[in-house]
């Protein structure tokens, strides 16, 4: 496939934009190349400036879960548009979606809108420390919880060390109150607990992670993490912008039967528009303001065309009560083909798949944290991705992300997938 226009238009968004881009990941310093750049995007397919057309694995990083233009969702967007775009004032609209979202979630009383993943995880952080009145937080390597100063923090040297930033910007004393755990690892965070006495507000982790490929909890970690944040007096703070109201209605908690204390959200709530939330029971969100001293605002949270467009969504997802089981088999059957064809051609592999969610790393190890999902190939990962880029099949240009599968997708579609990483693969 040509990418001529895609380069120039790269070449001319250097002269004025960042690296070219507006998110490091879409710049392709992972796989090498020039990005391509979208023209328009149709249910499976994304069109792009040179006129190729491309089956879409990535679906804007989730939210299309029912393909891209889906129909409700357009026309919420275009009927509200007619009434006025924003006005920083309260809409019946948010509290619609409000109460929809807190009846298909459970465990959650009330719900806040926000612009962002980042800014529902950052403002998640923030209630969590109010409501403990405890400063130190612990994440897990490998998870992003967005660009918010604490979650740039890379591992010290000990258990009971201090974090200290992976990003110039983030000063010490923010990092300080930020401890790493090693994803699936308990042990690991029952250590730093005991290191950290009565001073650890929450733990935030992607309950099923998606920025290391997908990684899902292993046995009992789930179970044993809630565990621990009760017996510590810990909340425990469940980022499913990726996996809310994709994995299932309610979530991964739903999903697993485990109770988070806060859940953020992302992604499909919004319908394809920036938007993000977070919620919880009513006791912790009542500490926010205007009712409570945790402070929280934005301008445009709640927006009308946002708030719009993630609840024809949501109705979209609740009324249809057979597209998450659609979605896992669609998945499942990428899955066993892409592990036939992977085999048959002697590559080394290994995939991770929960629900919708899938990914392959090069290694023949199971990847079951950030050090293991570090170990893959991603020299082979570069020639695969742009192997299947050039016969029209799009994945995340980076080693280090999901798939998200879209109900849109044809068993067709998975078929040509399928041919097309056979053809590739016997050339890794």
């Amino acid at each position: 496939m040509l990418y001529k226009r895609s380069s120039q238009l790269f070449a001319d968004a250097e002269k004025v934009i960042p690296g070219g881009v507006n998110s490091p990941v879409r710049a392709f310093k992972g796989v090498g190349g020039t990005p391509v750049f979208v023209k328009s995007a149709k249910g499976a397919y994304l069109y792009d400036e040179d006129g190729n057309r491309l089956i879409d694995y990535i679906n804007s990083w989730g939210p299309m879960i029912l393909g891209h233009a889906y129909q409700p969702v357009i026309d919420a967007i275009t009927e509200r548009a007619k009434l006025g775009t924003s006005f920083g004032m309260p809409t019946e609209l948010e509290t619609k979606i409000a109460e929809l979202a807190v009846s298909m979630v459970p465990n959650i009383d009330k719900i806040r809108f926000v612009n962002s993943g980042t800014e529902a995880c950052m403002s998640a952080i923030r209630l969590a420390r109010g409501y403990t009145g405890k400063d130190k937080i612990i994440k897990f390597a490998g998870c992003y919880h967005g660009h918010s100063d604490s979650f740039l923090i890379q591992a010290g040297s000990g258990l009971s060390t201090f974090g200290t930033p992976n990003s110039p910007g983030v000063t010490k004393g923010t990092a300080k109150d930020t401890l790493l755990a090693n994803y699936n690892d308990i042990e690991n965070v029952k250590a730093l607990f005991e290191a950290n006495k009565n001073e650890i507000a929450a733990v935030i982790i992607e309950p099923v992670a998606g920025n290391m490929g997908c990684i899902p909890p292993v046995k009992g970690f789930l179970e044993n993490l809630r565990n621990v944040c009760s017996d510590n007096g810990a909340l425990l703070i469940f980022d499913e912008v990726m996996t809310g109201f994709r994995l299932a209605k309610g979530g991964v908690q739903e999903l697993f039967n485990i109770q988070a204390d806060i859940v953020c959200f992302g992604k499909v709530i919004g319908g394809g528009l920036p938007v993000g939330a977070f919620a919880a029971k009513k006791e912790i969100m009542n500490y926010l303001a205007p009712i409570g001293p945790v402070y929280q605002a934005g301008t445009l949270s709640g927006n009308p065309l946002a708030m719009a467009a993630g609840l024809a969504m949501l109705k979209a997802l609740n009324q249809d009560t057979e597209i998450f089981k659609r979605l896992d088999e669609k998945t499942a059957y990428l899955e066993n083909g892409i592990r036939k064809v992977l085999s048959n051609n002697n590559v080394t592999f290994t995939i991770n798949r929960v629900g919708s969610m899938i990914s392959i790393h090069f290694d023949k190890n199971a990847v079951v944290d950030f050090k293991t999902a570090k170990n893959g190939d991603n020299e082979t990962f570069k020639k695969f991705f742009h192997g299947l880029l050039n016969q029209g099949v799009y994945i995340a240009p980076s080693a280090y992300e999901t798939w998200f599968i879209t109900d849109a997708l044809t068993y067709q579609d998975l078929d040509y997938t399928i041919d097309v990483i056979d053809k590739v693969s016997k050339d890794l």
